[in-house]
C-alpha cells in the first residue's frame, strides 16, 4: 500500500468505505461503530458523502471531559464551567456514541462512583447527575457493566461483579433511575429525534459559573423540554429560570426524587411560567433547585 500527500492513508480510507458500504447492503441491520481517536471528518457521514459510513463514533472527548468536570470538587466547578457548553459544541461534528466504558475504571483510574467527590450520598448524587446528563445529551448511550451497581471498586476481570450490592437501597435507587431514563428516551423524541448531530440542543444559560447551573433545551416538532443541572450540593430555593414559552411546565424527572435515593427537592410536579424576560427567554418561573441534580421540565401542550 501507497501513502500520499498529507497523514491520510488513501487506501486505507477507501478500504473503510467499502466495508461499510458491504456491510451495510449485506446486513441492513448491522451497527457500526467505529472507536477513533483521530480528528478525521465525515467519519458518520454517508459515503456518498464523503464520509466513511459508520452508524455511530465514540465521543471520547465527551467521555473523558464529562468525567473530568464531574470528578471535580463541586467548589472548584466554577472554574470548569465552560466545559459543558464545549463538549455540546465540538459533538455536533459527528454521530456519538457517549460511553462510560472499562477504559475509564480500571489501572487505577478507580470506579466510576470512587471517582465522585463528596462522602457517599453526594457520590451517588454526583453519579446520578453524571448519568442525566449522559442521557439528555445528543448521542447513543453506553454504560460499562457495573455502573448501575455504584461499584467502589475498579472493575477487575478476575473477579465477579458486586452483586450483593443490588440489596442496598441505595443501588435500587440508581437501578430506578436508569430504568425511567431509558423510559424517558424512548418516549420523548426531543431526547433521541436529532441524535445524529445534536443540533437540536440550545443551551438557555451556560454562563452562572457562581453556582455551577447549566440549562438547556432539546426539542422536537411536538416537544420541547428544558434541562436544568445544578452541579453543587446547595439547594436553590428561589432560582429565577428563564423558558422559551409561558403556561405549565412539568417536572417529568429529578434526580434528586426519594425514589432515587434522593433528598427529594423538587417543585411537586409542575411549575408555571409567565410572561417576565429571564435569560434571554421571553418567560420565566421561579424554582427550587434540588442539590447535585438534574430536572427535566416538559412544556404541557
Amino acid at each position: 500500500m501507497l501513502f500520499r500527500s498529507g497523514r491520510e492513508h488513501l487506501e486505507a480510507i477507501a478500504f473503510l468505505r467499502d466495508l461499510t458500504t458491504t456491510l451495510h447492503d449485506e446486513f441492513p441491520d448491522a451497527l457500526l461503530i467505529a472507536e477513533d481517536s483521530s480528528l478525521f471528518p465525515g467519519v458518520t457521514q454517508p459515503v456518498s458523502q464523503g464520509g466513511l459510513g459508520f452508524d455511530y463514533k465514540w465521543n471520547l472527548g465527551w467521555m473523558h471531559d464529562s468525567l473530568r468536570y464531574f470528578s471535580e470538587d463541586p467548589l472548584f466547578r466554577r472554574h470548569h464551567h465552560a466545559v459543558l457548553p464545549a463538549i455540546a459544541a465540538y459533538s455536533r461534528r459527528e454521530r456519538g456514541l457517549l460511553a462510560l466504558s472499562h477504559d475509564e475504571v480500571v489501572h487505577g483510574k478507580r470506579s466510576l462512583f470512587g471517582r465522585m467527590p463528596g462522602d457517599d450520598w453526594q457520590r451517588l448524587a454526583n453519579l446520578r447527575l453524571l448519568l442525566a446528563w449522559q442521557w439528555t445529551h445528543p448521542g447513543a448511550k453506553l454504560l460499562f457493566m457495573g455502573t448501575e451497581l455504584a461499584n467502589p471498586d475498579e472493575w477487575d476481570h478476575q473477579k465477579s461483579l458486586p452483586w450483593d450490592r443490588l440489596e442496598l437501597p441505595s443501588v435500587q435507587g440508581l437501578l430506578h433511575l436508569i430504568g425511567d431514563l431509558n423510559r424517558l428516551y424512548r418516549e420523548c423524541a426531543a431526547l433521541h429525534a436529532d441524535d445524529t448531530n445534536g443540533q437540536n440542543l440550545r443551551f438557555i444559560a451556560c454562563n452562572d459559573a457562581l453556582r455551577s447551573v447549566t440549562v438547556f433545551e432539546r426539542k422536537d416538532r411536538d416537544q420541547r423540554l428544558v434541562i436544568v443541572l445544578n452541579a453543587t450540593p446547595v439547594v436553590r430555593e428561589r432560582y429565577t429560570l428563564g423558558l422559551p414559552s409561558p403556561g405549565v411546565w412539568q417536572e417529568i424527572f429529578n434526580s434528586d426524587s426519594r425514589l432515587y435515593g434522593g433528598s427529594d427537592v423538587g417543585n411537586l410536579g409542575a411549575i408555571t411560567a409567565r410572561r417576565d424576560p429571564a435569560m434571554g427567554e421571553p418567560c420565566s418561573a421561579t424554582i427550587r433547585l434540588p442539590p447535585l441534580s438534574a430536572l427535566i421540565l416538559s412544556a404541557r401542550s
